[in-house]
């Protein structure tokens, strides 16, 4: 199957870290069966659900094929049923694929033995979910060092790690403090911390901040950004909600019905959604605070020497962060990239279109 809308020109490509390549997943009383009859099928998605029900299984993946670049957070939103969940806990193997390759690295995990996946999820993955998982009867600090007491390190070693983990995430003073003593948000960065204890190539998180109030939300999703920066890992990232996917996201994943529909950067989608279903996602989401400054940038001319009044911007800024310098009058931004120096140029021109487009589809909506 070839990839949805890949939108990612804007932004250099690093190497793959994680790929899923044709992953189905079939509950039912013969799954093979109808793996088969899902393969050879030239049906619509939706007759072959149907067909496939009607026999008694349910197609919970299907064909699901998309990479995940070293240190990018690759968000996969789904309304509820749309099969993410499943998703990630295909990748890990949690559950068993019915069919499919997952890589990591060189290695497709889908191959390896019940010992070796025992050792990658304690050593490689990091996993938190929406339900805290935390041990009751055990303290923040013992909590965040359990999966090191698991492969075994010293005693020493261990307490070092998981004071550096609730120190990361901001607890420090609560390490004895036990799960009930905690607020909600302060048992998801326990949580947080556990899982980056590890020190994980790979993170998987579902649904994390789901079970939190709205401005506690908020909150984790800055901290969760600034742990990202700090750490850049390669991160699967799962939520229903829009807002919370174009906030966190390198590349997000839009699923439905077992099926990725589109992939691409958030300004890719909000502008080019690959059909009405997509475009219904991004209804109440505003241009300005999702595109960026380089998403919509041109290239810088050549023999082009510097506006003696031009402002450097990074490319990860929102258009609506320039709109004070804009509308006082600034003419052009020159935009960076960490590691790239200058990378492009945006005119207030440019910026205006965004505006109005903005404008255009809140009165569609």
């Amino acid at each position: 199957m070839t990839n949805p809308v890949d939108g990612s020109s804007a932004a250099p490509r690093a190497p793959a870290k994680l790929r899923s390549r044709s992953l189905w997943k079939i509950y039912g009383p013969r799954p093979a069966k109808a793996l088969a009859m899902a393969l050879s099928s030239t049906e619509s998605p939706a007759s072959l659900r149907r067909r496939l029900e009607s026999a008694g299984n349910f197609l919970a993946l299907a064909d699901v094929s998309f990479d995940v670049r070293q240190g990018e957070i690759f968000v996969v939103m789904g309304l509820s049923g749309s099969g993410k969940s499943t998703l990630v806990r295909c990748l890990s193997r949690l559950v068993e694929p019915t069919h499919g390759e997952v890589w990591l690295g060189q290695e497709n995990l889908l191959l390896a033995t019940e010992r070796r996946l025992v050792d990658v999820r304690r050593k490689v993955m990091g996993m938190v979910f929406q339900s805290f998982g935390l041990l009751p009867r055990l303290n923040a600090l013992d909590n965040v060092i359990f999966p090191l007491r698991m492969q075994g390190m010293p005693l020493s070693q261990r307490l070092e790690t998981g004071r550096e983990m609730i120190s990361l995430v901001g607890l420090q003073g609560r390490e004895r403090s036990m799960p009930h003593e905690l607020s909600g948000g302060q048992q998801q960065r326990v949580g947080i911390a556990r899982s980056l204890a590890v020190n994980p190539e790979l993170w998987f998180l579902d649904e994390p901040f789901s079970a939190l109030d709205p401005l506690i939300r908020r909150q984790m999703q800055d901290e969760f950004l600034r742990l990202q920066r700090l750490l850049q890992k390669t991160i699967v990232f799962i939520t229903h909600d829009i807002q919370e996917a174009f906030r966190l996201a390198d590349r997000i994943a839009i699923m439905r019905e077992g099926r990725i529909i589109q992939i691409g950067t958030p300004a890719d989608i909000m502008l080019h959604p690959v059909d009405a279903y997509v475009a219904s996602f991004t209804e109440e989401v505003s241009l300005t605070k999702v595109v960026t400054a380089g998403s919509v940038m041109e290239a810088i001319p050549q023999g082009w020497n510097g506006d003696e009044g031009a402002y450097e911007i990074d490319a990860a800024v929102p258009i609506e962060a320039l709109l004070p310098q804009s509308i006082a009058g600034a003419r052009t931004f020159v935009i960076t990239r960490e590691g790239e120096g200058r990378v492009g140029l945006l005119n207030s021109e440019v910026i205006a279109k965004v505006l109005a487009n903005d404008t255009i589809k809140r009165g569609a909506a």
